[in-house]
């Protein structure tokens, strides 16, 4: 049996989370494994941007939040910890890592470093083949920030094996995450494609964290979950043929059952029967799901067949400018001031020839006139009150015109209905992304302990 816990699904994740996950962990006495998934498109961009700004960031902001708490546990009682959270400078997180080990009295840790996922400088884009799923996105116009590719389980396995304590990792797929320490404990091969099958749906049903033991599934009176204030992160309790049962700490809120497992499962497939992964192509068709106990669901019947002759990579780079504004109205005839404000600024775009793409949305509330606690939003009932919240999305390749086009908002104070109020504006660049498939040869990751030579 070997234990590996999520104790994160997404960058901003609780930080409070992986603490029971350990306990639970430690408590059996058999080692194990806590895995860290912080890390999106989006996110891996503005990790790039963040390591140009300062050669000594670029990797997940709340890492030392998240491992402080836990390291010392981790390594007392032998669990490996592995993470994307280097997001775009995995040297700097080892660094980061090793000085919240010093500071706890830990000593020098082996934290291994996976590397290969930068493509930048290899990857032609002007040849390079487009996803066929991103095929009607624009063009790349911008300055391209990153190139990532998706890495496979085998540098962390590798890395797992050769004693590394903490692995930190780049862009990987993100159920590499959990088949690496599957791979390394248990000598599956990698041509028993069954096995690395279920090791990858183990990650896949992972990768998120509490999605599958409660979080992202509440829906009172329909799919009640108790206690999310204190939801439980899952564990997966595999065993050497692959077969394994998704859990959670006792005494944490949150719910592990067959739905919850059921939309977990189902969770970003585009084909259930070739879930493409750069280690297998994962076919959940015929997998099997049984409630064993109070928070325990069994799962089993994954199968595998060759990976992707190809890998995913992700293009970031600098799109446009995008501005948001908003204002509220309250009151009687709420609703139509609050229109007569988006006539005013459509308007007044148009007589400014503001080259700018725009929107505008009313939000209805109850936000003008609730207490503090938020009394009046839980018990009232009448939709037809009248506080609306406007909201103006503003998109031009010219950060002056978007900036232009967000200022008349601000002048609605004075310009505009009657009664508005509490205008909120900012202007900022947007990050866009696109996926290409790339040759595996061009793609070279590979593991490295902190400290040594490159």
């Amino acid at each position: 049996m070997f234990r590996i816990g999520s104790g994160a699904g997404f960058s901003g994740d609780r930080v409070d989370a992986p603490q029971s996950v350990v306990a639970a962990i430690a408590a059996a006495g058999e080692g194990g494994a806590l895995i860290f998934e912080t890390l999106g498109e989006r996110t891996l961009a503005l990790g790039h941007i963040a390591k140009r700004q300062d050669s000594a960031r670029g990797y997940e902001p709340l890492l030392e939040d998240l491992l402080e708490p836990v390291l010392a546990d981790c390594v007392k009682a032998g669990i490996t910890i592995v993470g994307n959270f280097g997001q775009a400078n995995p040297q700097a997180a080892a660094a980061a890592i090793q000085s919240v080990a010093d500071r706890l009295g830990l000593g020098a840790l082996k934290i291994a470093v996976v590397t290969g996922d930068d493509l930048v400088g290899q990857l032609d884009l002007g040849v390079a083949e487009r996803w066929d799923g991103d095929g009607r996105l624009p063009d790349i116009e911008g300055e391209v920030i990153a190139i990532n590719a998706y890495v496979g389980a085998a540098p962390i396995a590798e890395a797992i094996m050769a004693g590394a304590q903490v692995v930190v990792t780049g862009r990987v797929a993100d159920p590499a995450l959990a088949l690496g320490p599957l791979v390394a404990h248990f000598g599956w091969s990698w041509d028993d494609l069954d096995l690395i099958a279920a090791g990858t749906l183990v990650g896949h049903l992972l990768e998120c964290g509490s999605q599958v033991s409660g979080g992202f599934f509440a829906d009172p009176g329909f799919k009640d979950v108790p206690n999310p204030a204190n939801i439980g992160f899952p564990i997966a309790e595999v065993s050497a043929d692959g077969s394994f049962v998704v859990t959670k700490a006792e005494g944490t809120g949150g719910l592990v059952d067959l739905r919850t497992v059921k939309e977990q499962l189902l969770y970003e497939i585009h084909d259930p029967a070739a879930y493409l992964t750069p280690d297998v192509t994962l076919d959940i068709t015929g997998v099997e799901l049984e409630q064993v106990g109070a928070n325990r669901v069994r799962v089993t019947g994954a199968r595998g067949r060759a990976a992707p002759p190809q890998l995913k990579a992700t293009v970031s780079y600098f799109g446009d400018w995008l501005g948001e504004a908003e204002i509220s109205y309250a009151g009687a005839n709420a609703l139509a001031r609050a229109r007569l404000a988006i006539t005013t600024i459509n308007e007044r775009i148009m007589r400014r020839a503001l080259p700018v793409r725009h929107r505008a949305d009313i939000v209805g509330t109850v936000s003008a006139f609730d207490s503090d606690n938020g009394n009046l939003l839980l018990d009232y009932s009448d939709a037809g009150a009248g506080d609306y919240r406007v909201r103006f999305a503003f998109g031009a390749s010219s950060q002056r015109d978007v900036e232009r086009a967000v200022q008349e908002v601000n002048a609605l104070y004075c310009c505009g209905p009657a009664g508005g109020g509490g205008v909120r504006v900012s202007v900022r660049p947007r990050v866009r992304t696109l996926s290409y498939l790339v040759p595996r040869e061009i793609v070279a990751s590979s593991f490295h302990f902190a400290g040594s030579a490159q």
